[in-house]
């Protein structure tokens, strides 16, 4: 590899952008209480540029190096940053959080490679897809596609065979999606039972009390809980 030799200008320079484009898509991250935040963001990126950087200088500073390969190094920074990337990734009973915090990882990475090589266009082009993807779509992405709350429904009755059709049809009539459904028989000498129903609730929509109050009417109901699912 032949190119213009570092001075310690560019060097500052290419550090300083990586800390702006890593702060930009952190305060994004943390203003959505994410676990990969502000702090986390500019580390990946300022530590992706320094190591394009350390690829570009070693030719430079080892004469006996002919040639150089400055993305042997670039290489390991992205499959590497999987690993962090993993982290931001939670499961949640049926629902998987943290996929955007991940990718954003994996990109802020991508962007420090390319700011540390020089290749400003490019990382601020993607800077500026990555702010738009993150914020606007997001909110075209809630208008059209409303998030769903994922809630566990338990009921308790008296008796052993509760009325299972009239409770997923009342749900139904509330918007409210069955996602599984869990039933416990003989919790007591005298018999009772418990249903334990995985439910997404539309987050606009349903009225938590007024869903409520349709269950009363149900015979033998004797507790009715709705809780987070974790």
């Amino acid at each position: 590899m032949n190119g213009p030799e570092l001075t310690d200008l560019d060097i500052a320079l290419r550090l300083g952008l990586s800390f702006i484009a890593g702060g930009i898509v952190g305060f994004e991250r943390t203003s959505r209480h994410q676990v990969a935040g502000l702090r986390t963001h500019i580390l990946i990126c300022v530590g992706s540029t320094l190591l394009m950087l350390l690829s570009l200088w070693i030719p430079e500073q080892f004469l006996g190096l002919k040639s150089g390969d400055p993305g042997r190094i670039a290489a390991q920074v992205v499959s590497g940053i999987g690993f962090l990337g993993a982290g931001a990734i939670m499961r949640l009973g049926n629902n998987v959080k943290g996929l955007t915090t991940a990718a954003s990882l994996w990109l802020i990475a991508a962007v420090g490679l390319a700011l540390g090589a020089g290749f400003y266009l490019a990382a601020g082009l993607t800077l500026g897809i990555t702010l738009f993807t993150l914020v606007i779509l997001d909110r075209l992405e809630r208008r059209f596609f409303p998030t769903e709350r994922i809630k566990i429904l338990e009921l308790e009755f008296k008796d052993q065979n509760p009325d299972i059709t009239f409770i997923v049809k009342t749900l139904a009539d509330h918007g409210v999606h069955v996602q599984s459904i869990d039933i416990e028989q003989n919790l007591m000498k005298g018999g009772g039972s418990r249903l334990r129903l995985l439910v997404s609730l539309p987050s606009s929509s349903v009225e938590i009390q007024k869903l409520s109050r349709s269950f009363k009417t149900l015979d033998g109901l004797e507790r009715i809980e709705i809780k987070e699912k974790y």
